[in-house]
């Protein structure tokens, strides 16, 4: 074999099996959104746990086609802001040449369906935040909004090699910690000043009570299957390079051409799980907050996964499941009802995950003389950019919504139930007391 057909045969190897990583990746996400289904309906009353799991599946269900629609389409034409590059967007249209299954190259599909499973977990936080009151039309609609648009926005200005962000401010966020979660977090955080509490939550005088799920071993294995499902999302958050690069083209890089080794995802996501169980723990002793800690961690570290010395990863997971519940707590007492920490877990963690970076690795090359090196500064300018992008939308919106009566179900419907809505039950020998 000559030396120019021994490069074709590796190449297309190395494409094979790029593409075959992908597809178990994308696959592995999937356990995300039956984690998420588990530590919803958990975390729901037995009359609110059908309606609570439908809307989850449902909100799956609408993000896989209207991300082929229109979703992929924002993520590649949308990196300069908001006025479209149509060239470099042609690739994402339905009807173009990458997006058939006869006509497609050997990884678009792939990179396709995990980005779309990132869509839906976007959805999935915002979905827990809004258990038991709101209207699953109105939640649809929100959450393709969230998981179709405005993610799509986030991940072309900042998980996007030329991303505004990126190349202006040297943005580093290779696990999401802002590009997913602070996204859903505040988006979710603007919905539930329109939504207003559950039926319950608060006496009189504004002091809360405390509204126990019907099953916390439910909602503690979805956690778990939720921290499973991690592994396929972070590992997801690599690319491979190709040869037009000046490492190895064995090499792994993040999402912006770094160099990095799933070595590095695998020490740092293993120890940010660890820290921020324990730091929720040590902050709590509350075994829902102890499995929700894994969640707080991850997001902590997330945003330089690649970067961190394990050790450090676990530092920052330990402080970012310090910060969840109290976050959690503060939110509570401002009269924000968020049923299952949601805007603390992933907006707030999400928002030290980017700081820590600004503090731990300022001054880490960019990738390329077109990139900048990380900053403070550039990861402060994420952080307000993050917030505005999922916030605005997601009160404004909401907000409509909510003066067309569409938003929450009626004080009578709670009470009932939110299963009502669908007309099911999910436990037909149900214990009345368990309401």
């Amino acid at each position: 074999m000559s030396p120019e057909e021994l490069y074709v045969a590796t190449t297309r190897a190395n494409m094979l099996n790029l593409e075959v990583y992908y597809y178990w990746a994308t696959a592995i996400m999937i356990l995300i959104h039956a984690g998420f289904l588990m530590y919803e309906m958990g975390a729901s009353r037995v009359k609110h746990v059908l309606a609570s799991g439908t809307k989850n599946i449902l909100a799956f269900a609408f993000m896989i086609p209207t991300f082929f629609m229109f979703g992929w389409w924002i993520y590649l034409s949308m990196y300069n802001g908001f006025v479209p590059d149509f060239e470099a967007g042609a690739g994402g249209v339905p009807w173009g040449d990458s997006m058939g299954p006869n006509l497609a190259d050997n990884a678009t599909g792939v990179f396709w369906g995990a980005f779309t499973l990132f869509a839906c977990t976007t959805a999935s936080i915002m979905s827990g935040s809004v258990i038991e009151r709101i209207r699953m039309a109105a939640f649809i609609v929100l959450a393709v909004l969230l998981g179709s648009v405005v993610w799509n926005l986030s991940a072309a200005w900042g998980w996007h090699y030329a991303g505004w962000m990126v190349t202006g401010w040297g943005y580093h966020d290779m696990g999401a910690s802002g590009v997913v979660h602070m996204i859903s977090g505040f988006f979710a955080l603007g919905v539930l000043i329109n939504l207003g509490p559950r039926v319950g939550k608060y006496n009189p005088d504004g002091s809360p009570n405390r509204i126990r799920g019907h099953s916390l071993p439910m909602t503690a294995t979805g956690l778990m299957l939720i921290v499973v499902g991690f592994f396929g999302f972070l590992g997801a958050c690599l690319i491979f390079p190709g040869t037009e690069l000046s490492w190895s083209a064995t090499q792994w890089a993040n999402i912006y051409g770094q160099p990095t080794t799933l070595s590095a995802i695998c020490f740092n996501t293993l120890m940010a799980v660890a820290g921020g169980i324990i730091g929720c723990y040590v902050m709590t002793r509350d075994p829902f907050w102890m499995m929700s800690g894994a969640l707080c961690g991850v997001i902590s570290a997330a945003a330089g996964l690649d970067l961190w010395y394990p050790g450090l990863a676990f530092v920052v997971a330990f402080a970012g499941g310090i910060l969840g519940p109290w976050a959690a707590g503060v939110l509570e007492r401002m009269g924000i009802d968020d049923a299952v920490g949601a805007v603390s877990v992933h907006g707030v963690c999400g928002i030290w995950g980017l700081l820590a970076v600004g503090i731990f690795m300022g001054g880490y090359p960019g990738p390329s003389a077109e990139i900048p090196a990380i900053s403070f500064t550039g990861q402060f300018v994420g952080v307000i950019v993050m917030f505005l992008l999922g916030f605005i939308p997601g009160y404004v919106v909401s907000w409509i919504f909510h003066k067309l009566g569409i938003l929450r179900a009626s004080e009578p419907v709670q009470e009932a139930g939110m299963d009502k809505e669908i007309n099911a039950v999910a436990y037909p020998e149900e214990i009345k007391s368990m309401h």
